[in-house]
Parts: C-alpha cells; structure tokens; sequence
C-alpha cells in the first residue's frame, strides 16, 4: 500500500473535477479512494469495511448525477467516508470523528452534498422520497436518489417509505446495496430473499432495452406507464415463477449487478437517470472489498481501531488488570443467569457483537434472536415472549431505543411485561456524535407507568442489577449503562438483589449532599475528595429511594445532582420535584448534557465541555459551599 495518494484523487476536490475524468479513469479513482480510507482509519480510527465496500457506487452516483444540485440520500452513515473525501473534504477527512472536525455521519449543516441526517438506519427512502415529491410540486428538474443497504432493509421504516413511493407521482431511484450485512452478519427473512433472488439476466436486459424504447415513444408516462409495469411484471411473474417484493408493489426493478463494476454502473445509471417513475436499482457487493483482512472478517474490520494499513495487523489494547467494558460484563453475566434461569432468552436489533450477546449466542443460539435492525419489533417481540412466560434481556443501544418509545409503552409497560431493557452506549458516547449519544432516555422513560429504571455505578452493580431484573414479578425493567470500560478490575461479585427503588449513601458529609445515578458516579467521587460533601447514588431513577431522599432534604440546604443525560426532564429534575412535593426547600443544582445536541469528540473532551467532568463538579462543589 502507498503511503502517498496516487495523482488523479489530488485532481478531485469536488464532483465537477471527477466528471472532468474518463470512464476509463474511473477503476483507478476506486482504488486510490480506498488506499486513501484505508490509510487514514489505520491511525484515526472509524468505520471502514462499509465504506470499502460503496467504492464504486460513490463514484459512479458523484460522476453520473449533478451534485449537490442532485441529491443523494445516504443511508446507514457508516456508508459515506468516500462520499466526504470527493465533496470537498479530502483534506480535513484526517480530522474525522475528532473533536472541532469533520462529524462522522453526513449532515446538511457541514455540507450540502450531505443532503439528510443519516446516524440511524432505514430512513433514506422516506427522506428522499420527500425530496423527490418536493422538486416535482416545485417544477424542479432535479434527480433523487436514496443508497439503503448494509442491512438496513430490515427496518420496518424502510418498506414504509417503500409503501409511499408506490403510491405515489415520483421519479425516486433507490439503490439497493445488498451485502449481506449490517454490522454482524445481517439476518432475517428479508436477507434470506435477497440472498435468493434469482432474477434471469436475458430477461433484465431485453426489459432495459423495451423500457428505453417505450419511453422514447412517450409510452411510460402517468396512467400508461403504471399499466406497462404492472403488464410487464405479470409478464416476468408467468415465464419466471417468481415476483420480488418491489415488482410487487409496482417498482420497476433492474438487477441485481454487480456493485463494484465502476464502468457497468455509469452505464446504468445514465440509462436509468432518464426514466420515468420510481425505480430500483440491485446491487451486489462486498463489504470491506478490495482490502483483504477487511474482507475475510467483515464484522472485526466494520470499526478495527488503530491497524497496520500494510500488513492488516490489529493494534488491540492490553486490557490486563483494567477494568472490563461494560458490554463484556453484560454479556458474561447474561449467559451465567440464563444457565440458570431456563426462561431467559436473549433479544438484540443487528448487535450481538456490539452489546456482547454473542457470548451467549455461541452457547445457546436457540434463545437468542438477532432481529436485524428493527428496535421497535425488538420490543415488541420481547414482549410477546413475555406475555407467554419467557423472559427476556433486550439489549438496545440507548440513541436506538428512541425508536421503539412508542412498543416500550404500548407493548410492555402497560401490560407489566417482565421484560429486561438493557440500553447500552447511554450517555454520551464520544467519537460518534450526537446522532449516537445516549441523551434522553432517563428524561423519555421516567413518566412512563409501570417502569422500573435503574442505572448501575460499576460492573459489580450492573451484575447485581441484572440479577434483581431476572427475579419474579419485577415487571418492566430498564437498566442503562455506558459504552466502554468501567471503574472495578474484580468484577465478578456474587449474584445478589438489590431492593428496588433503594439507593445508597457511599460518603458522609456536610453542607452540600451530591446526589448522582450510574458511572458519572465515578467522576463525582473523585471530585468529592478533600470537600465536606456528601455523596449518594440514587441507583434507581424510578421508583425514588424516599427514604433516602427524606434524610437529604432534613439534613441538607444545598444538593447537586449530576447526571449523564439531558438535564430537563431528568434525574435532577426527579430530585427537585419530589423535594418540592415533600414541602423541603433545598437550592438544587442540576449538572447534565445541556438543551442543544453535543457534538462529537472523546468522552472526556465532551464531559469538560457540558461540564460533567472532575473538575466541573469540583467548581460546583466549592460553589454550593459559598452560597449562606
């Protein structure tokens, strides 16, 4: 691999300039848009095999399409990190995901190639199909194309979308870009069909020729255009057996082809570019193609870290005697309850790997369910499980499990369901960004009925919490932890309850009582030292612990209440109201993320930065204690 960019990538500082080249030059801007990913992640890390694998979709979409006045709709973000190095930001891409640079997702407030917000999965079809109705009520004469793939298709929001565009006066093209994953190995009857899809490629050919021809004579406009595709699609259902899912739903379908043929793309793309009416476009590819290690373990290589770029080699931290990641310690005390508790079963949306239910997916695969990316129907499904015995852990990244608010509600919590809601990555989560940040669960979830919430300082009391969770009658209940390693090397404590709503005093003091929930616990106990303040972990943000908080308002004038998440409507605001409603009338300082998206960066840049940090809450403590 070259350690310097190869001379047609430096030519290419925006679209226009890669439409200056030849179709011939096009293979060998792939391969330098490679080399050029491939070296930068190797020392800044990201996610690399997604974007390895789009090489020639990026360029071909940038060379045949008129952007940003076209507009492209990324999905699944991960995707874009070639999209961004030819629109404008090859130079600034080595400050990717760090904090001042470049954001890891495309949004439309960096550039306006970035046409739409894509962090989450499975909304680029609804969002570029608003687009393509937009220019069309407008007069505008303007190109929408939506990139759904890396297993996004298993999102219900996406056959939504699809729905629409079948119904209605759109010229939308969608480009399926079918891998075969999303992080892990995507799965699920939608994959299974893609994966089977047999479509003849005589017949693909000679209906491209008839449809070109046809809309040459003015034949595949309106009313006569719909007919001929419903036509021609019962045609193609008679000779071949068979009908997919998008002819179905009168989309005109072309593929499936192969992705990473650059020339063939453009080919295809003009003749697609004219027609009329809502397409679909199926491609193959190879996530993490043309880069060997990514290629043969597409899971390690979706974000590696720090690597060799020449000889693939992992640099991978020495954890020995440090404490776990929270998700290791979720993983192993998950499979240690489920072997002893047989109606336990695991659920994850596309995450085993990420949330480590892959530890319990290798011993017991028949009760772990990977249900693609599809947070709601995680939940749902969690809950029929429930309804019939079973007792689920459903683990969710916290930013994910937004989408499933309403399932959470109507599927478990007024039915009392006994299902187990692990929100992993809660809090801010660093390098990720806003898109990403587990910000507003606590503040979402606190009013709903019937939900216990918890969220554990240390491993030892996630085990702990874990256990409490799995015991009879606990209903509905909500545990919240962070991404990354913990506080406790010895974490593997013995299995014990702990009382629900029931918090507890780890330092006693005077003058200011600090209250805090989950690991910011942590950061507070160190700001504490050589103050006379007093320290509580609340443990569980619903039900309250009031006899603690009794103790707290008789005791103290002054209390602050720190907490990883958005302070309005959050665990300070629990503490303020209750005091209120229990006729005390302490000065009550709440620290937390602030009413505005925090942007990305390491988890302790952004800490100091919405002042969560040590020496933060120190600054607060000693202010408190001037106050008479």
């Amino acid at each position: 691999m070259e350690t310097q960019l190869k001379g047609l990538l430096t030519q290419i500082q925006y679209p226009s300039d890669l439409r200056k080249l030849s179709v011939d030059q096009l293979p060998e801007v792939c391969q330098e848009l490679r080399e050029d990913i491939v070296k930068e992640l190797s020392v800044n890390p990201g996610h690399l095999a997604s974007s390895l694998g789009v090489a020639e979709i990026t360029v071909a979409l940038h060379y045949v399409f008129n952007t940003p006045e076209d507009r492209i709709v990324w999905d699944v973000g991960h995707q874009a990190y070639g999209h961004k190095i030819l629109t404008g930001r090859r130079e600034q891409f080595c400050t990717n995901r760090k904090l001042g640079g470049i954001r890891p997702f495309p949004s439309p407030e960096e550039s306006e190639y970035d046409t739409f917000m894509c962090g989450h999965a499975s909304n680029s079809i609804s969002a570029a199909l608003g687009m393509a109705v937009a220019a069309k009520s407008e007069g505008t004469q303007r190109h929408v194309v939506a990139v759904i793939g890396d297993g996004a298709m298993s999102g219900g929001l996406a056959y939504e979308g699809l729905n629409n565009v079948a119904s209605s006066d759109n010229d939308l093209l969608i480009i399926l870009n079918d891998n075969n994953m999303s992080i892990d190995r995507a799965v699920g009857g939608m994959q299974e069909y893609l994966l089977s899809l047999n479509t003849n490629e005589t017949y693909n050919a000679m209906r491209f020729k008839v449809s070109r021809w046809l809309h040459s004579k003015g034949l595949l406009e309106d009313d006569r255009r719909r007919g001929l595709i419903r036509l021609t699609n019962a045609l193609k259902s008679a000779i071949s057996h068979q009908q997919n899912v998008f002819e179905g739903m009168d989309i005109r379908y072309f593929g499936p082809f192969d992705g990473h043929n650059v020339k063939e793309l453009v080919r295809i793309l003009r003749q697609l570019k004219a027609m009329k009416g809502p397409k679909l476009l199926h491609l193959h590819t190879q996530k993490g193609h043309g880069y060997a290690p990514a290629e043969r373990d597409v899971t390690v290589w979706h974000a590696p870290g720090k690597f060799d770029a020449e000889t693939g080699e992992r640099f991978i931290k020495d954890t020995t005697n440090r404490p776990p990641r929270f998700q290791d310690v979720f993983g192993e005390t998950l499979l240690e309850l489920a072997r002893e508790n047989k109606r336990i079963v695991g659920v994850t949306p596309a995450m085993p790997t990420g949330c480590s239910m892959n530890i319990m997916m290798k011993e017991m695969p028949e009760r772990t369910f990977d249900v693609g990316i599809a947070e709601g129907h995680a939940v749902t499904f969690s809950g029929g499980m429930a309804k019939e015995g079973l007792l689920p852990f459903c683990n969710i990244y916290s930013a994910f499990a937004q989408r499933a608010f309403d399932n959470i509600i109507h599927d478990v919590a007024l039915l009392k369901l006994n299902v187990v809601l692990c929100l992993d990555r809660a809090g801010l989560v660093g390098e990720d960004g806003p898109t990403h940040h587990g910000a507003f669960d606590m503040s979402a979830l606190r009013p709903i009925p019937n939900l216990t919430i918890a969220s554990p300082m240390d491993e030892r009391e996630l085990r702990r919490l874990m256990f409490t969770a799995q015991l009879p009658d606990k209903g509905p209940f909500v545990i919240r932890y962070p991404r990354g390693s913990g506080s406790v090397v010895d974490w593997r404590c013995p299995l014990e309850e702990i009382p629900v709503g029931k918090g507890r005093k780890l330092r006693e003091g005077s003058e200011v009582a600090v209250i805090t929930i989950g690991p910011i616990g942590v950061e507070a106990a160190k700001a504490i030292e050589g103050t006379p303040a007093a320290h509580y972990d609340l443990r569980f943000l619903k039900p309250l612990d009031e006899e603690m908080l009794h103790e707290i308002g008789r005791k103290f004038k002054k209390i602050l209440t720190i907490e990883d998440g958005v302070r309005k409507g959050g665990m300070g605001t629990a503490v303020m109201e209750w005091m209120n409603d229990h006729g005390y009338q302490p000065v009550i300082k709440r620290l937390g993320l602030p009413d505005h998206f925090v942007e990305h960066g390491t988890v302790a840049q952004l800490r100091a930065i919405v002042g969560i940090d040590t020496e933060s809450i120190t600054k607060e403590i000693n202010g408190l204690l001037q106050i008479e």
